[in-house]
């Protein structure tokens, strides 16, 4: 049951209903095992930096910034703030240092605290930069400090400076005048284009949000919940304090590179994640299928292909399916798709929330075969997340992004914007009256950029407005939606589409080093380097041909007529990638903007007719 308790208050008051019960557990690299804190523990924690950070003389609504990665010592800190009436800024901990620059100074934030080194280091090289820094408080004790380095102090050092007994009276002041009103963080998005915009989030929109969403998914304290994407991110964020406000038990993964060991070694009931991370899953099994032998292929085909019917002809739609379906899929469901769901760590799964990016309807149909729940939904940071979603155990419909949450009125403005208004919905951003203006018209109604519509009771989205690309021909091309059919082939880990002004469609796309140099060495292929392998005809042909298998249900002015298979993939670091993997297509367009104009040269003359 939803414990509906100020920020400020909810992890003493759950400590109180839960004791000494694990709410959370973390894995130890150095002791290699996952270590438990209980609720006594978090609650006192809390409580330790509230005291601290008045030591520090941190006033009411003062901005504090976290720059690190999922950790127990952030959500010690957001809500240590909470409890104060400060307000949390927590930074992706893949930040650039300009990127640190910008938000330090737009929130004038006098005390920072960091994770890891990587974080550390990057701080440290900006922080003269920074006009309102006074301390840095580093997380990890094994972070090696710069030799001139005066800012900082690591945070056992800051946990020592708020005596118990010498803040005490005045913590209980600041939390008895805490409003539902007031800002509980700014969460500065990502941002494909220009600087990123600081999303004011109140504490009612995160009240609202959790009471819409405990509504309609069935998470409760008998539920283990692995947490993937960065507390930064509003999902993962958003999805995290709603479980602590039922008493689930969170286990922090660190690092998303290790989500996989860590789904194996904490076996979670719930994930909050991107389509992206079940893309990986499905490509992983495919490539299984496809190393498998003739016999075990046909068999493990047939079993994807048996659950896939089985899921979106019958269950999706609450309908009974056929005797020998139904016999078959149970058959599957006792061998194959419990291995599978075991390989993964994920034999105890509840449901899995899923947001962020278009959903390929294979990947949907593929995670709801093999028994693992997926619920599609659809938000942004500006709505606190959840939009719409999914309901487990109710009619859904593949394509679409699940049913409103209650409390949030919808209606469509032109080009079948998606407009939005209610309590979880931003007051506006930060320092930013124009752009807030801009967003929230006079009514109160949010303009989101997207386009959608709604069928028998169902959301579904369109494209982003913004991205929405137009050919020379007066065809409209909806990039976003190519590229996620894309994105299920094991052979392609990125593509870019590129269409805006052009005669034709086509896609700058990163393939799968491994697979590729695996096929060509089965070809007998030659080659000094990955730039002259994705020059060669024959792996030209080889992903042109699967390629156009997955865009046969394309319309002729939307399919990919030509393409250009990059040597090295789109990074963060190159620019080429926002915090949140999004692609910033401007920045890709500019880097290759000699081999796109070569492309549609050389391709001119084909396309003539």
């Amino acid at each position: 049951m939803l414990n509906r308790h100020h920020l400020s208050v909810l992890i003493p008051e759950q400590a109180k209903k839960y004791g000494d019960r694990t709410a959370m557990t973390y894995r130890s690299y150095e002791q290699n095992r996952w270590l438990p804190i209980t609720w006594n523990q978090f609650s006192a924690k809390v409580a330790a930096v509230s005291r601290s950070l008045l030591a520090l003389g941190v006033e009411r609504q003062e901005r504090i910034a976290i720059f690190s990665q999922n950790k127990p010592e952030s959500l010690f800190v957001a809500f240590g703030g909470y409890g104060i009436r400060a307000v949390t800024i927590p930074f992706y901990a893949t930040s650039s240092g300009a990127q640190v620059i910008y938000m330090m100074n737009d929130a004038e934030v006098r005390y920072l605290f960091v994770g890891e080194q990587q974080q550390y280091d990057t701080a440290a090289d900006v922080i003269h930069q920074c006009n309102h820094i006074q301390r840095v408080i580093i997380f990890d004790r094994h972070v090696r400090r710069r030799e001139a380095d005066r800012f900082s102090i690591y945070f056992d050092e800051f946990l020592q400076l708020g005596e118990v007994g010498e803040y005490d009276k005045e913590v209980e002041l600041r939390k008895s005048e805490a409003s539902f009103d007031d800002m509980a963080d700014i969460l500065y998005t990502s941002g494909t284009t220009g600087n990123s915009k600081g999303v004011i989030m109140t504490y009612a929109m995160y009240d609202e949000a959790a009471i819409r969403n405990d509504e309609n998914l069935p998470i409760s304290d008998k539920d283990v919940v692995l947490n993937f994407l960065p507390f930064t991110h509003i999902f993962e964020r958003a999805w995290s304090y709603l479980c602590l406000g039922v008493g689930a038990q969170l286990a922090i993964n660190l690092r998303p590179i290790n989500v996989q060991q860590s789904m194996q070694e904490v076996h979670p009931t719930c994930m909050a994640a991107v389509p992206r991370f079940w893309e990986k899953v499905y490509q992983a099994v495919q490539e299984k299928i496809a190393k498998a032998s003739l016999v075990e292929r046909k068999l493990m085909q047939n079993a994807l292909d048996t659950g896939m019917k089985y899921w979106a002809d019958y269950a999706s739609q609450g309908k009974t399916a056929p005797l020998g379906l139904s016999l078959k899929y149970k058959l599957y469901d006792r061998t194959i798709y419990k291995l599978v769901r075991k390989t993964l760590g994920l034999e105890n799964s509840n449901f899995f929330p899923t947001a962020g990016a278009a959903v390929s309807p294979e990947v949907e149909k593929f995670a709801h075969a093999v028994g693992i729940y997926m619920l599609v939904g659809y938000g942004l940071t500006e709505s606190t997340a959840t939009v719409s979603n999914d309901h487990k155990g109710e009619p859904m419909t593949i394509g679409s992004v699940g049913k409103m949450i209650k409390g949030l009125e919808i209606k469509f403005g032109e080009n079948d914007e998606i407009l939005l208004r209610g309590r979880t919905i931003t007051p506006g951003y930060y320092r930013k009256d124009n752009t807030t203006r801009a967003a929230i018209d006079a009514d109160g109604w949010f303009h989101t950029g997207d386009a959608g519509y709604m069928k028998n009771g169902e959301l579904y989205l369109k494209e982003r407005i913004k991205d929405l690309f137009k050919t020379s021909n007066g065809k409209y091309i909806a990039p976003q939606m190519i590229e996620s059919k894309m994105a299920i082939d094991r052979y392609i880990e990125q593509c870019v589409i590129v269409a805006d002004k052009r005669k034709f469609v086509s896609a700058l796309i990163v393939p799968n080093y491994k697979l590729l140099e695996e096929y060509a060495i089965k070809e007998g292929l030659i080659y000094n380097s990955r730039a002259e392998l994705c020059k060669n005809a024959k792996v030209m042909k080889f992903i042109a041909d699967r390629i156009d298998t997955l865009q046969q249900d394309l319309a002729h002015y939307e399919q990919i007529k030509h393409f250009i298979l990059l040597p090295e993939p789109f990074t963060m670091e190159s620019g080429e990638l926002t915090n949140t993997l999004k692609v910033k297509r401007n920045v890709v367009y500019q880097r290759y903007a000699e081999k796109i104009e070569e492309l549609y040269r050389r391709a001119e003359s084909q396309y003539a007719h």
